[in-house]
């Protein structure tokens, strides 16, 4: 997975690399659930659509990951697999495979309270496209 943690006080910061705007989306979300649990138990027995707006690519990334948390947080959703079909200015649109969490099954790592835009940034770099989160752990 094209993710690296970085260091940021009392909080978990996330650097995403991708050859797309749309690879990045991906892998960020990758990231989250990846952090969250251990991704080797996670069947991919459910499909979701998920759609969000925001006023650029870095609004984008922030709401994009806060409903992916909402789905745990509030529907037990744990996401396996993530694919953008979608990363226009305002607009992202993501198919999701997982599964809803047993925990006979699924071990939480950890707990991810919110995403944060400080920080926040997906942007075009010489190698491809980068982005940076820092999660409220």
């Amino acid at each position: 997975m094209g993710y690296r943690i970085f260091d940021h006080t009392a909080d978990l910061g996330v650097e995403i690399t991708g050859a797309s705007q749309e690879e990045v989306y991906a892998g960020a979300a990758g990231a989250l659930f990846d952090l969250l649990t251990d991704l080797s138990s996670v069947r991919e027995s459910e499909e979701r659509t998920l759609t969000v707006e925001g006023e650029g690519p870095d609004d984008l990334l922030v709401n994009f990951l806060r409903e992916l948390l909402y789905s745990w947080n509030g529907e037990g959703f744990l996401m396996k697999h993530c694919t953008v079909r979608e990363a226009a200015p305002r607009r992202l649109t993501a198919v999701l495979r997982g599964e809803t969490y047993d925990p006979a099954r699924h071990r939480i790592r950890m707990e991810i309270k919110a995403v944060t835009y400080h920080q926040a940034s997906i942007r075009r770099t010489a190698a491809g496209w980068m982005g940076k989160v820092v999660f409220d752990v």
